[in-house]
C-alpha cells in the first residue's frame, strides 16, 4: 500500500529551497557559525584549557590582560574568569537545550491532540494552556524551584513546564489547519490510524513554524536559566554565566570583567540563536523563497 501521508514539496520549493534561502542570509549563517563555536568551546574548551573554574589561581581582582593573571582576570576570590565562562557556558547550554526539549515535547503533545481531535479534546486541553499561560513564567519557575529544591535538574524542570504553553498554541493551530487538507484526508481514506495521521503525515509539515519556535525558546531557557543563577536558585558548586554574575554584582564597578565577560558571553548566545530563528522563519516563508 503506498503511503501518502506525508506531502513533498518539489525539491527547489521544499527542504533544498529552505536551506538555499538559509544560506543566502548572511546574518542567519553568522548566528549559526558563532552558536557552533560557543558550542565547541564548552565542550571542549575546559579539557584543553585545563583550569578548574573554582580554582584560585592568581591574586583577587586581576584585570584582563594583567601579567601576573589570566587572559581575563580573576574575581573577587582569584578564580579565572576565562575558564569560568568556558566551563559556564556548558551548564548554561545544557539546561537550556533540556529544558527546551522538555517544553517543546509538552507543548507538541498537548497542541497536536487539541488541533487534531478539537471539540471537547481542544476545549479541555486549552482551558489547561491557558491556565499556564496566565501565571507569570520566571516567577512561576521561582516557584519550582523553591518547591523542589535547588539544582540542575530541577532548574531544568521548571524552566520545561514554563515555558511549554506557546508550542501548544501554535502546533494547535498548524493541525488545525493541516487536517483538512487533501493529503490528510487520503490518509483517512486509506486506513490510516489516528497516530500515524498525526506524527508521519501532519507533523513533518508542521515542523517548519516549530523549527522556528524551538530557537525562540531555546533563547528563553538561555535567560531563564541566567536569571535563575543570578538569584542563586542553583546548586553551589555549579559554574555558569548566570551564578557567576550573581556572586560577583557587588563588585561591578569595581571590578567590571567579572561580569561583563559572563554577561557578554549570554548576549552573544542568544543573539546567535535569534540570528538563526529568523533565518529559519524566511527560509521557510514561500512568499520569501519565491522571489
Amino acid at each position: 500500500m503506498t503511503d501518502v501521508g506525508i506531502a513533498i514539496e518539489p525539491a527547489e520549493t521544499g527542504g533544498r529551497g529552505a536551506f538555499r534561502m538559509f544560506l543566502r542570509n548572511k546574518a542567519a549563517v553568522l548566528g549559526l557559525v558563532v552558536f557552533a563555536f560557543i558550542v565547541l568551546v564548552t565542550v571542549f574548551g575546559p579539557g584543553l584549557y585545563g583550569t578548574a573554574a573554582h580554582k584560585m589561581v592568581a591574586p583577587p581582582f586581576l584585570g584582563p590582560g594583567d601579567d601576573l593573571g589570566p587572559r581575563l582576570g580573576t574575581d573577587y576570590l582569584g578564580r579565572d574568569i576565562l575558564a569560568g565562562v568556558i566551563i559556564g557556558g556548558r551548564t548554561t547550554l545544557f539546561v537550556a537545550a533540556f529544558a527546551t526539549a522538555m517544553a517543546m515535547t509538552i507543548g507538541l503533545v498537548v497542541g497536536s491532540l487539541a488541533g487534531y481531535f478539537g471539540r471537547w479534546v481542544d476545549a479541555t486541553l486549552m482551558r489547561f494552556t491557558e491556565l499556564f499561560q496566565t501565571l507569570v513564567p520566571l516567577l512561576f519557575a521561582l516557584v519550582i524551584v523553591s518547591m523542589l529544591g535547588v539544582g540542575t535538574r530541577n532548574e531544568t524542570l521548571a524552566i520545561g513546564v514554563t515555558l511549554w504553553p506557546v508550542t501548544a498554541r501554535l502546533a494547535r493551530a498548524e493541525f488545525l489547519r493541516l487536517r483538512e487538507m487533501e493529503f490528510v484526508k487520503a490518509s483517512r481514506a486509506i486506513g490510516c490510524g489516528d497516530l500515524r495521521i498525526m506524527f508521519r503525515t501532519i507533523l513533518p509539515n508542521a515542523m517548519p513554524p516549530l523549527l522556528v519556535a524551538t530557537t525562540l525558546t531555546m533563547v528563553i531557557a538561555v535567560l531563564f536559566h541566567a536569571g535563575l543563577s543570578f538569584l542563586g536558585l542553583v546548586d553551589i558548586n555549579t559554574v555558569s554565566w548566570g551564578s557567576m554574575m550573581g556572586k560577583n554584582r557587588g563588585y561591578t564597578l569595581t571590578a567590571w570583567w567579572t561580569v561583563f565577560f559572563p554577561g557578554l558571553a549570554i548576549l552573544v548566545s542568544a543573539l546567535s540563536i535569534s540570528l538563526v530563528g529568523d533565518g529559519l522563519q524566511d527560509a521557510f516563508n514561500p512568499k520569501l523563497r519565491g522571489r
